[in-house]
């Protein structure tokens, strides 16, 4: 019973424990991956701003496989994010659909901008 008013709360607790997961197999990698996955996922918590815990979860997991992958391989990391690491870090951020902050901000931009026509007329 505390669990489920806890996941109320805080949201759900399966989900913060497979980003914890994802997040120590990014701190556990080799340099020069842990740096910049770890510059990835700062930017990704800023940028993506994902509501959804599922979408978020799978885009931090599917973040921690590249950069596995790449470390195991020992893919430069300029493979990897090309020239601009800003368009390839939004580009993969872009890659995972869902709602995000700047939805709900855009329908409160649109509902205040539609009240006001109306008390125009």
């Amino acid at each position: 019973m505390a669990a489920k008013w806890i996941e109320m709360v805080t949201g759900s607790l399966e989900q913060k424990k497979q980003y914890k997961q994802a997040k120590a197999r990014l701190d556990a990698l080799p340099e020069p991956y842990l740096t910049v996955a770890t510059a990835f996922n700062r930017y990704l918590m800023y940028y993506g701003g994902v509501t959804e815990g599922d979408t978020m979860v799978q885009m931090f997991t599917d973040l921690a496989d590249l950069w596995e992958r790449a470390a195991i391989d020992g893919t430069p990391v300029s493979g990897i994010v090309g020239e601009d690491p800003i368009e390839f870090a939004e580009a993969f951020a872009q890659a995972y659909g869902g709602k995000r902050w700047i939805d709900k901000e855009r329908e409160r931009l649109t509902k205040a901008v539609d009240k006001a026509k109306e008390a125009e007329s």
